[in-house]
């Protein structure tokens, strides 16, 4: 199959195009994604936490949202060598998801909603999202087969 040409919204005619098929079709998404709440007047997000975790349940899609915060250290802008300590707790923790395109993106903008509801002024969010065409995903699984593939790799090193 080859990739189809788009030119002012007429694509290519090909029997066998993917181009066609890949827009008519929903794609599979596996997301991460990390919101952080500002100007809520505290400092704990506990209730924003919990209110995502909320939205993406009732999705109906696969989650984690993994709640072991670690420690980031990043470089201060006053001097690149000296670092300073991030405090993960003021984030709310990457939740990781996965589903038709649609479906991932609305449940993001559905936490967003309800985070601002919750009083957030202002909401700060990083997105990841992969997708592939090269074969099937099964629903569900995709996060879970890429954690399997490395578990398996890295106990062959262990065997060697």
């Amino acid at each position: 199959m080859r990739l189809c040409k788009v030119v002012e919204g007429i694509k290519e005619s090909a029997s066998d195009c993917l181009f066609s098929t890949i827009i008519m079709s929903d794609l599979y998404a596996v997301a991460d994604f990390c919101l952080i709440p500002i100007g809520t007047g505290s400092t704990s997000v506990a209730e924003e936490v919990a209110e995502c975790q909320r939205i993406l349940a009732a999705t109906g899609l696969k989650y984690k949202m993994p709640l072991n915060h670690q420690v980031v250290m990043v470089p201060t802008s006053a001097s690149p060598n000296k670092f300073a300590q991030y405090n993960p707790r003021l984030l709310i923790t990457h939740a990781f998801t996965e589903g038709p395109w649609s479906q991932v993106s609305k449940a993001i903008h559905d936490c967003h909603a309800a985070v601002h509801a919750k009083g957030a002024q202002r909401i700060a969010t990083d997105i990841r999202i992969g997708t592939r065409i090269d074969r099937e995903i099964p629903v569900g699984q995709g996060n879970d087969l890429k954690v399997s593939r490395v578990e398996g790799i890295l106990a062959q090193d262990k065997q060697s």
